[in-house]
């Protein structure tokens, strides 16, 4: 049954891949589906219907498509470039970027990654960084924003606005009802702002925190039109507030750009006690707290802001924003672990590439703390012994693990790597065992087991060339190793039974390649396979009969 679903689903597949090419978007979405029904698990499938999604202009559901597409099978480029596409198309070029970039990751040479990378980075570092503000209507939470603010619920009541927020949610660059007014107040709900206040595109905060849409008491609604003196005299008093508010907020950025910290603490004060619910003016405060490096009032103050902005339905950003200004501060604190905590938190709410690579940052500098606290040479020794009496005793993984917890405790000894090399050999780990002789080789170059392990390594492997090039290091090192001379002589039997393999060998030779690239020597070679009997005369010549002589040693020529 499992094999006609998959047949069946193949079909549907190539009939999509046709109504594809035809411009038939829908359609092909109807067949990738209806394949994806009958083999859920097939990356391919996701990917196409992500291409069709996108080209139908439905971005969103194309990168859910790609994640899929990625999860199924996480080494399959093509997956990555289906989502960077749909991401670029939402304009949303920092995660395209690092869409591609994980791509390249997997199949460095894809030219489709490439030419998207190339794009992306184009975008981001362009002159004054020309990336195109990503659509609101993109986000994953504009019906919860637009469902929590007093107006936009009650457009959420009216059939024809949920139909264009629904479109506009699928192809969110489609913006053809902005002559509706409906549609400009939803952009200032999720911009963050209210677009009727000209004031609030004001934007003179040293970070650009984006002022918090304004909060309408629950009584100003539908229900009561007319609202009485008492109510006009309230909406007027706390209008006036939040006037003042913004005054003192303005004075205070002036203030923070002249790097006067006093008195931009004075004016943030002031704009807090005026309105104490608006997460911005904390955000600003603990930022002057931060340049004057009293990290600890900055974390108090940030760790107020994120409180008052939950309470408040704060913007996503600005949460994550007071988020990733703590673990700054606790950066700033050398306290690496509260750092990571805090930035995890932001990256939670709302991530960014510099919190992220804040994150990469920190978790390898622990890493390597952690690693060169557990160094102890000490350790190390007691347990190299116990690995090499196991060894003795035939006990090879048992000794292994011994060597491991040898390396750990002392990673930048080479004789270490030599060991375990030995352990891997006689458990058959070919490639292991090479990689610990090249990692030996590496820390200590004059170490001549490291080459005489890789050379019989690579003899196990039927590498008899490359075994050769290892003893001769070995010879070099000490040119009486009976070790040395013999793995070079049996791996010269070796390679003389391989006739291939000499030629391969002599064409590396340098003195050979100087032979090769004489134009008179080709000129007299390719006389010789014309006529055989020529090279009696040219033997006569003592130069090039040497030549000769050297090329019939080698195996690259040979007299009928």
């Amino acid at each position: 049954m499992a094999d006609v679903n998959k047949k069946k689903a193949e079909a549907l597949k190539s009939q999509g891949n046709e109504a594809l090419s035809q411009g038939k978007f829908e359609e092909a979405i109807e067949n990738y589906t209806a394949a994806i029904q009958l083999d859920p698990d097939n990356h391919v499938l996701y990917s196409n219907r992500s291409a069709a999604l996108t080209k139908a202009g439905n971005y969103l559901e194309a990168i859910g498509d790609a994640d899929k597409a990625i999860h199924l099978k996480p080494d399959w480029a093509k997956g990555y470039s289906r989502k960077g596409t749909a991401l670029c198309c939402l304009n949303r070029y920092e995660e395209a970027n690092e869409a591609f970039s994980d791509g390249l990751k997997v199949d460095p040479d894809n030219a489709a990654l490439k030419e998207g990378l190339e794009k992306t980075e184009e975008v981001l570092t362009g002159p004054g960084n020309s990336q195109p503000i990503p659509s609101p209507f993109a986000g994953p939470d504009v019906m919860e924003k637009l469902q929590a603010n007093p107006k936009t619920r009650e457009f959420l009541k009216q059939p024809d606005y949920c139909d264009m927020i629904e479109k506009l949610q699928k192809n969110p660059n489609d913006l053809k009802d902005m002559s509706d007014p409906r549609i400009i107040t939803t952009l200032g709900v999720l911009l963050g702002f209210d677009i009727s206040t000209p004031s609030a595109f004001t934007e003179e905060n040293m970070e650009m925190d984006k002022q918090q849409p304004q909060t309408f008491p629950e009584s100003q609604n539908a229900s009561s039109p007319n609202p009485t003196p008492s109510e006009k005299s309230a909406t007027s008093s706390t209008k006036n507030v939040n006037s003042k508010a913004l005054e003192e907020k303005q004075k205070g950025n002036a203030a923070y750009k002249n790097k006067d910290f006093e008195t931009a603490l004075t004016h943030y004060s002031a704009a807090i006690e005026l309105d104490p619910t608006d997460i911005t003016f904390r955000n600003n405060r603990a930022a002057v707290y931060f340049e004057q490096e009293n990290y600890d009032k900055c974390i108090e103050e940030c760790e107020k802001a994120v409180e008052i902005g939950r309470e408040n339905r704060a913007d996503y950003t600005l949460i994550a924003k007071a988020l990733a200004r703590i673990g700054k501060a606790y950066m700033k604190k050398d306290d690496e672990e509260n750092a990571l905590r805090y930035f995890n938190k932001s990256i939670s709410e709302y991530r960014t590439p510099e919190i992220s690579k804040l994150i990469v940052e920190i978790e390898k500098r622990m890493k390597d703390k952690e690693r060169l606290a557990y160094i102890n040479p000490e350790l190390s020794l007691e347990e190299k012994n116990k690995g090499n009496k196991l060894y003795q005793e035939g006990k090879y993984p048992e000794a292994k693990k011994h060597y491991d917890e040898a390396i750990k405790r002392n990673p930048d000894d080479a004789k270490l790597y030599s060991n375990r090399a030995a352990c891997y050999t006689k458990l058959m780990e070919f490639n292991l065992a090479l990689a610990d002789c090249d990692k030996c080789i590496a820390l200590d170059p004059k170490f001549i087991k490291g080459y005489l392990r890789k050379g019989g390594i690579l003899l196990a492997m039927k590498e008899p060339t490359k075994a050769i090039s290892a003893y001769q290091k070995a010879l070099e090192l000490d040119p009486k190793s009976e070790e040395a001379q013999k793995g070079y002589r049996d791996a010269l039997m070796a390679e003389g039974s391989d006739p291939e393999a000499v030629r391969r060998r002599a064409m590396g030779d340098p003195e050979v390649q100087a032979i090769l690239n004489d134009p008179a020597m080709r000129m007299i070679l390719e006389q010789m396979q014309k006529d055989p009997n020529a090279v009696r005369e040219h033997l006569k010549n003592p130069d090039i009969a040497a030549k000769i002589e050297k090329l019939l040693e080698c195996g690259i020529i040979a007299i009928r």
